[in-house]
């Protein structure tokens, strides 16, 4: 865990490090879970154009020559050609709808968008408008036609994130290779990946070396080289050589895995917008219905001249102009696209509500290590004292740290290079936000920070030291200590450089490091302002005061690794965490994953975001406009029903387009 320290009055200023910090709080959001929209298409599946275009065809075979003999159908005996062939169209364009309409009227939902096209078209038909009720239903259809070719696209632009998922592993069984599938592999077994074919699941290399393909997982075109000892995870193609890898996870808890069912229920979680919409037309259409119903029957009753038949076709039109679908339709899309494309730059975002978040981000906060840093640290220097000599030194402190998962803890046990008998070391004890101590070889060692000495009251001669370091004390005397080293990643002050462009007010960054390392990162970046030598705790608090200082409408953004902040990706109005290939804790905790570790990409986030609301409420605007000055337009009887049918079907389809630039 990351030792976050506080410094004690002993003599010495400001000389904590950022080392080992460990969380294990839940991520817990209220969202609303549940989102039921009704509609006569089933979006689940994919969809199947010869099977939506085929109706088309026979509909317009009916309908087209209906139109052009429309005088000749009309003036036959009770006009029974126009009915013999306007009615079979109307009902093949229209079922769909009537029945819709007819099951939520029994469920006891009257007012939506298939009770007034319901209405319309039976009242056309009604007062003898065929061609127009066919129009209305045909037209209707084309459009719910566009929306699933949307809809598909949008799935698919995620669906190219998975389609990754691996059909078979090669298992070695008894010196043979058997193809099985990913999902009856175990923990342990020895697959074997030849170039060409996908990883099928997470596992270590124990032969071979090679490049591999992430760009499904990260968004990453450039191959990652792989070599012996690396881990590897399901959804990455081998580029070269063969590998033999041992199974370190079941497919279902897999890397893939957990994406796939992320991106899956990413639409549960609905946008502000969204709702607004779904109450919005809630209230909408029963206002329009009965305001549709006035407009039948009142002015006959007391214009002088006005006949009911004027009237009530008036009224039906105004039913037909003033359908919400396009609204209903065209922004949950544009959300869906909006994460969708997201995903196709590896930017995994777990619901819609966490776009409309990101436009009022105006507060972004860092974790350092592992985040704005490479977080992978070397040994660059051991400094013995008292005695003690570079190995042993170095040996004492690996044996030390033989227990901790840190990154840091990591580079001494790898720059030792040697087997650690884990008997060897007892009575192991994390100092939170200090250090460590234990017992080696019967001797008590602690191995931590320059707080650790002053809280243990262990003399040394210089606490100014630059860098990240650990120092070591034996028996209550000091032996030295082991500097290690940790790289910016080469695209975090262009992060800084675009949050600000975008107009982004404060970047902050926080640290357990020391002060002087702080101050030199955050010169490096141009950050605005940085909290130093902070216990786990202690940056909870920080997030805190900014979320205070964020203003009414101001969003605080935390971005961290998802493993070591877990309790301030929770806090934050928004949490974004650094994949990292696929990390297990990033995925479960965080509202938007990072799969490819740079940090440029929360301003492309926050780009895509405040497209996609753009897009949303081009929708929202055109829609209502243009429904307004139609229904205007059918008041006065300026308007017709094919008028009505652009209203309503036109509209539709022009936000449904519009909405699938939020996946460009």
């Amino acid at each position: 865990m990351k030792r976050k320290i506080h410094l004690e009055s002993s003599g010495c200023s400001n000389c904590g490090h950022d080392h080992h910090e460990n969380h294990n709080h839940v991520h817990n959001h209220n969202h609303d879970e549940n989102h039921n929209h009704d509609h006569n298409h089933d979006h689940s599946g994919e969809l199947n154009l010869k099977n939506e275009v085929l109706p088309l065809i026979v509909i317009l075979s009916l309908y087209v020559p209906g139109i052009i003999f429309e005088d000749q159908l009309h003036n036959t005996f009770y006009s029974i050609g126009e009915y013999l062939l306007f009615i079979p169209a109307y009902l093949l364009s229209g079922w769909s709808v009537l029945k819709t309409a007819g099951r939520n009227i029994l469920r006891g939902k009257v007012f939506d968008e298939t009770f007034l096209m319901t209405v319309a078209t039976l009242g056309a038909i009604a007062i003898h408008k065929l061609p127009e009720a066919v129009g209305v239903m045909l037209f209707y259809k084309i459009g719910e036609l566009f929306q699933d070719i949307a809809v598909s696209r949008s799935r698919n632009s995620i669906k190219a994130l998975l389609e990754v998922r691996p059909d078979y592993a090669n298992i070695q069984i008894e010196g043979e290779l058997k193809k099985v599938s990913p999902e009856t592999v175990n923990v342990g077994d020895i697959i074997v990946v030849k170039p060409g074919e996908k990883i099928p699941l997470d596992g270590e290399i124990i032969d071979g070396n090679s490049q591999v393909d992430t760009s499904a997982l990260t968004g990453e075109s450039v191959p990652r080289t792989v070599r012996l000892g690396e881990t590897v995870l399901a959804g990455m193609i081998n580029k070269m050589g063969v590998l033999s890898i041992r199974v370190t996870k079941l497919f279902d808890e897999s890397s893939i895995a957990k994406i796939l069912d992320l991106v899956q229920n990413a639409k549960s979680k609905k946008a502000e917008t969204e709702k607004f919409i779904t109450k919005f037309a809630r209230y909408y259409t029963p206002i329009v219905v009965f305001t549709s119903l006035a407009v039948a029957i009142l002015p006959p009753l007391f214009i002088s001249g006005a006949t009911s038949s004027e009237w009530i076709y008036r009224a039906l039109i105004l039913l037909v102009i003033s359908c919400p679908c396009g609204l209903v339709i065209s922004i949950p899309l544009g959300y869906f696209g909006g994460v969708g494309g997201a995903a196709r730059r590896g930017i995994l975002v777990k619901g819609s509500t966490f776009l409309d978040t990101l436009n009022a981000v105006n507060t972004v906060v860092f974790d350092k290590t592992g985040t704005l840093t490479q977080g992978v640290f070397k040994v660059v220097e051991i400094i013995p004292l008292n005695g003690w000599n570079d190995e042993k030194l170095l040996q004492l402190a690996a044996k030390v740290e033989s227990h901790s998962n840190h990154p840091i803890a990591q580079s001494i046990r790898k720059a030792y290079g040697e087997k650690i008998d884990e008997f060897e070391v007892r009575d192991y004890e994390e100092i939170a936000g200090y250090g460590i101590r234990a017992k080696v070889e019967n001797r008590v060692v602690i191995a931590g920070s320059d707080r650790l000495l002053h809280r243990e009251n262990i003399y040394h001669d210089n606490c100014q030291l630059e860098g990240t370091v650990i120092h070591l004390a034996v028996d209550d005397i000091y032996a030295g200590y082991i500097v290690i080293a940790d790289e910016l990643k080469e695209d975090a002050r262009f992060a800084i450089q675009a949050l600000k462009r975008m107009g982004v007010e404060r970047t902050v960054m926080l640290t357990g490091d020391n002060q002087a390392i702080a101050s030199r990162i955050a010169q490096q970046i141009g950050i605005d302002t940085y909290e130093a030598e902070l216990l786990p705790e202690e940056k909870v608090n920080v997030i805190e005061k900014l979320l205070s200082t964020a203003g009414k409408h101001g969003k605080v953004a935390f971005v961290g690794d998802g493993i070591n902040d877990a309790p301030v990706i929770a806090r934050a109005d928004v949490g974004i965490a650094m994949g990292g290939l696929g990390s297990d804790a990033a995925i479960e905790t965080a509202d938007i994953v990072i799969m490819t570790d740079a940090p440029s990409k929360v301003a492309e986030a926050i780009q895509i975001a405040r497209k996609t609301r753009t897009i949303v409420w081009q929708n929202i605007g055109f829609a209502l406009a243009i429904k307004a000055v139609f229904i205007g337009l059918g008041i006065f009887g300026i308007a017709t029903m094919w008028e009505a049918v652009f209203a309503d079907v036109g509209v539709a389809l022009l936000a449904i387009l519009n909405a699938t630039r939020a996946m460009k």
